[in-house]
C-alpha cells in the first residue's frame, strides 16, 4: 500500500472507527495545448499527471454519506443522506460529491446505501491542474466500485462535468474530466470535443521534460471571468451564424473565420473568437509536430498559444506572463505557455532536462522580484487516469 494511503487508512479509522475496504487514485491534468477550445467545440491535448487525489472508502449499512478531507480538516466530517440533492453551504467540497451522485442518478443508477470516504490531494488548490475534476472522477470510481455500477467510462466523465456545470455552477467544458477519466501513462489525449472522437498520442520528449510552474496565486473558477468568456464566444457564434451554418467556433478554419470576421461588430468579441479558432488550429499542428518528433515546432506553438491567450483571450495576467515569458528566454527551453483556465494557476515549460535547475533559478528569481513571492515548480510525469488501486489489506 502506498505510504499516503496508509496514512489515509489510519485517519479513516480515527474518524469512523472502522477500516476502509478500498483505495483509489484520481490524477490531476495538464493541457499541453488547446486552451479554452473545449467549450468552443475544438480540439484539446491534455494528459493525466502523477499528482492527484487519493481516497479510501467503505459502504455503510444505512443511507448516510460521511466525508472527511485532510486538505480541509476545518470542515470536519460532512454528513448527508446519499439521495439528498440539496446543496451544502458555498465552499463545501461535499458539493462535488453530491453533484456526481446526482448526475449518476440521472443516468438511472440507484444508491441504497451510504458510504464513508477519506481523501487527500497533493494538487495545489486553485492551481489550474484541475483539482475539482480530479475529485469528481475519484467520486465516480468510488461509486462505480462500491455500488458495482456497470457504467462506461464516458458516463463517469460526463457525470463529473455535469456535477461541475449543474450543481457547482461553473460552465466548464469536458476536457478536464475526459483527461482524468481516460488518461494513460506516457500518452496525451487528442480529443475533438465536438464529436468526442479521440486518439491516444505517445508523448516522447527525448531529453526534455515538462515543468509545471505554479504562480501560487489563488483563483476560484466560479468567481473568475471564465463564465464571461463562455458567453463572449457564444455571442461570436450567434453573429457568425448570419452567414455561416456553424454551431461552434471549432468548426471554422482561420481563413473562413477571417473572411467573415466583419460580422462580429465588437472588437473584444472578435478577439475572443479569433483565439478559439487559431488555438484549435495550433492544437492540430502541435499533435502533428509531436508525431513527427519535431519538438522545436511543438515548442513554437506553445509560445504562440500563450501569446494568443494573453492578447486575444486576456486570461493570463502578470503572474502567468512573468512565468511563461521569462521561461521562453532561457536556453534549453523549447516553449512555454499558461495551462488551465488562467487568471492565476500554472504555466508549463518544455525544457531540456539539463536546463531544469537553471529554469527554476532564473524564473524563480525574476518572478519573486516582479510579483513579491515565490513560484513553485514540479516536473510533470504523465500517468494513468482515475482508478481503483485495490482492496485495503487487513
Amino acid at each position: 500500500m502506498p505510504e499516503k494511503n496508509a496514512k489515509l487508512v489510519q485517519v479513516f479509522i480515527d474518524q469512523f472507527k472502522e477500516r476502509p475496504t478500498d483505495q483509489f487514485f484520481s490524477p490531476g491534468r495538464i493541457n499541453l495545448i488547446g486552451e479554452h477550445t473545449d467549450y468552443n467545440g475544438g480540439h484539446v491535448f491534455p494528459a493525466a499527471i502523477t499528482i492527484g487525489t487519493y481516497g479510501v472508502a467503505r459502504l455503510r449499512d444505512d443511507m448516510l454519506v460521511k466525508l472527511y478531507s485532510l486538505n480541509f480538516p476545518d470542515q470536519g466530517v460532512i454528513t448527508f443522506d446519499v439521495n439528498d440533492e440539496t446543496k451544502l453551504s458555498h465552499g463545501s467540497w461535499g458539493n462535488f460529491v453530491k453533484g456526481v451522485l446526482q448526475a449518476l442518478r440521472g443516468y438511472g443508477n440507484v444508491f441504497n446505501q451510504g458510504f464513508e470516504l477519506v481523501i487527500e490531494g497533493n494538487i495545489p488548490n486553485a492551481s489550474g491542474l484541475s483539482s475539482s475534476a480530479s475529485l469528481e472522477l475519484l467520486i465516480g470510481v468510488v461509486a462505480q466500485k462500491l455500488y458495482r455500477l456497470k457504467v462506461p467510462r464516458l458516463q463517469l466523465v460526463a457525470s463529473g462535468q455535469r456535477a461541475e456545470n449543474d450543481f457547482v455552477g461553473v460552465n466548464t467544458g469536458i476536457m478536464d474530466q475526459f483527461a482524468i477519466g481516460f488518461g494513460e501513462k506516457a500518452h496525451a489525449i487528442y480529443l475533438d470535443t465536438n464529436t468526442m472522437i479521440y486518439d491516444m498520442v505517445p508523448v516522447d520528449l527525448g531529453d526534455n521534460v515538462i515543468v509545471i510552474m505554479n504562480t501560487n496565486k489563488r483563483r476560484e473558477l466560479a468567481d473568475s471571468k471564465y463564465n464571461e468568456r463562455v458567453k463572449e464566444t457564444q455571442e461570436a457564434v450567434y453573429e457568425l451564424q448570419q452567414s455561416l451554418p456553424i454551431q461552434s467556433l471549432g468548426q471554422l478554419a482561420s481563413d473562413t473565420f477571417e473572411a467573415n470576421a466583419h460580422l462580429i461588430k465588437n472588437d473584444t468579441i472578435l478577439r475572443r473568437a479569433r483565439h478559439a479558432v487559431t488555438e484549435n488550429e495550433r492544437t492540430q499542428l502541435a499533435v502533428e509536430s509531436l508525431r513527427a518528433n519535431d519538438l522545436v515546432k511543438f515548442g513554437e506553438l506553445l509560445n504562440a498559444s500563450h501569446d494568443s491567450l494573453k492578447n486575444d483571450y486576456e486570461v493570463t495576467g502578470i503572474e502567468l506572463d512573468t512565468l511563461a515569458e521569462t521561461a521562453q528566454k532561457i536556453p534549453g527551453v523549447l516553449g512555454a505557455r499558461m495551462t488551465g483556465a488562467g487568471f492565476g494557476g500554472c504555466a508549463i515549460a518544455l525544457v531540456n532536462r539539463q536546463a531544469v535547475d537553471d529554469l527554476k533559478t532564473k524564473v524563480g528569481q525574476i518572478y519573486e522580484e516582479t510579483i513579491g513571492y515565490a513560484p513553485s515548480f514540479y516536473v510533470a510525469d504523465i500517468g494513468p487516469g482515475a482508478h481503483w488501486i485495490g482492496e485495503v489489506k487487513k
